[in-house]
């Protein structure tokens, strides 16, 4: 049973490194296309990206935790992450509408 746990959170962590690596990935992407064609549409996108990116890797972190961790840290954690999702997904926002 615990190298079944061991094995689930092994997994878990790399699925969480790759979802990072591709947030990271795309906010590359959008910066290289905001350095080709400046316009204020891809400098929210790149801005979006890139607060998606910080939420994730503070989604991360917050799951090294575990359920061990004092309760008000971790709910500091969940709302360092939340902030960087509104943000990036209304800038996104901002990107198609503007």
């Amino acid at each position: 049973m615990v190298e079944t746990e061991l094995l689930a959170r092994v997994f878990l962590t790399l699925l969480r490194v790759l979802v990072f690596g591709l947030t990271l990935g795309i906010t590359l992407i959008s910066f290289q296309a905001y350095q080709q064609q400046k316009s204020q549409r891809l400098q929210y996108a790149f801005f979006g990206f890139s607060f998606i990116s910080m939420g994730v890797a503070v989604s991360t972190v917050i799951t090294q935790f575990g359920s061990d961790a004092d309760e008000m840290l971790i709910m500091f954690f969940q709302m360092a992450e939340t902030l960087p999702f509104i943000i990036g997904f209304s800038m996104l926002y901002l990107s198609l509408y503007r």
